[in-house]
């Protein structure tokens, strides 16, 4: 069962992910469900950043959290810099920009479905080597309050 405040998110995050032209916007919701949390991670509520959107040197817009990654077959906590947003609205096109400029997601972008989409996306995206299924295990779960919020 889906709470108020996750089925918000999702409404929140799948409107994000149309108005950036996402091709599968109930995806991007639940790839953003999976990686903030449902919207309360430490980073997407300091920053509005729902993918774990890294930097790779301190400036504006940018803050310092430690993360998990997992790193030559183990799970490890490294300090990272994270990139900030104004709002969903923001994080979700540019990570659309992010996928449609770099050529290591041309299959994720050529998908035909969400699934492929998914494991494709999620190949390059992610150090976790479980992130599709859980991604997709978001999408199976919660599909049908998804599209009724089209």
């Amino acid at each position: 069962m889906i709470s108020a405040s996750q089925q918000s998110f999702l409404d929140r995050a799948c409107q994000a992910a149309r108005d950036a032209g996402h091709i599968f916007p109930e995806m991007a919701a639940c790839e953003a469900a999976l990686e903030s949390s449902w919207g309360v991670s430490g980073l997407a509520v300091q920053a509005n950043n729902l993918f774990g959107r890294k930097v790779w040197k301190p400036g504006p817009d940018v803050i310092s959290i430690p993360t998990r990654e997992f790193l030559h077959g183990e799970w490890t906590t490294v300090q990272a810099f994270w990139k900030t947003f104004p709002d969903y609205s923001a994080c979700l096109k540019d990570r659309a920009e992010i996928l449609a400029s770099d050529s290591r997601y041309h299959a994720a972008l050529s998908a035909a479905t969400p699934e492929e989409y998914i494991r494709a996306v999620s190949k390059v995206w992610a150090t976790d080597p479980d992130r599709a299924e859980k991604v997709l295990a978001i999408y199976r779960a919660h599909a049908a309050s998804l599209t009724a919020s089209v």
